[in-house]
């Protein structure tokens, strides 16, 4: 599976027989949208730079909410979740995925804004090989409440998102960079790349790999 990243919490997942993005983008953010045909999208919250399903061309089937589904031997779960840490009260709620492919349980968590995760929301999680986890605070949590929710999830890759890069305007200048969280977790501007191609057998079985992600055209 080859793994690119656009900006904020927007991927392409890519397997031999299925396209999945996750949270396209409206351009208005300061970045080109991620372009091409998919078979799957899915949409965390109902915001513009998270839910732009128009640009995704050929006819995906598209998922922005808690339920179970299977689409070309792709199994995808969404479950709720808070957008603040004050139950939903502020920013309303969120949906986590959780994404299986080629073998691989894959835990995007969208905008979660709670600082912890529910023993129901770990439960229904579960085993987790690779999370997408955002670090820039602002309209979700930051690098220290990710720190706290990797405790819990304890995956094998983790994929921070959603923090500060330079070309980003309005809201997401505000946002932090990832230079706190990578300082904690030992990973150097060198080791960034432009894309990630993972398979089962290659999953680290005993340190947690931390993945650095280029957004594309940047």
């Amino acid at each position: 599976m080859n793994i690119t990243w656009y900006a904020q919490s927007c991927f392409k997942l890519q397997s031999k027989d299925v396209v999945l993005i996750t949270d396209s983008f409206d351009k208005k953010i300061g970045f080109k949208p991620p372009f091409g045909a998919a078979d799957i999208v899915t949409i965390s919250h109902d915001h513009y730079d998270h839910n732009n399903s128009q640009v995704i061309k050929g006819k995906p089937f598209i998922i922005d909410g808690e339920g179970e589904y299977e689409i070309k031997k792709v199994s995808v779960k969404g479950i709720e979740s808070c957008h603040d840490n004050n139950k939903g009260a502020d920013l309303g709620f969120n949906t986590i995925y959780v994404i299986e492919i080629e073998d691989i349980n894959i835990c995007h968590l969208g905008d979660i804004g709670q600082e912890t995760l529910t023993n129901g929301q770990l439960e229904k999680i579960g085993r987790v090989d690779l999370l997408f986890i955002p670090i820039g605070g602002v309209s979700t949590i930051d690098w220290k409440s990710a720190n706290n929710i990797i405790s819990q999830i304890d995956p094998r890759i983790i994929i921070p998102m959603h923090y500060k890069i330079p070309g980003g305007v309005g809201d997401l200048k505000k946002l932090d960079d990832r230079e706190k969280f990578c300082k904690e977790h030992g990973v150097q501007n060198n080791d960034i790349v432009e894309k990630f191609n993972i398979k089962k057998k290659d999953l680290p079985q005993e340190d947690v790999k931390i993945v650095i992600l280029k957004p594309v055209g940047k």
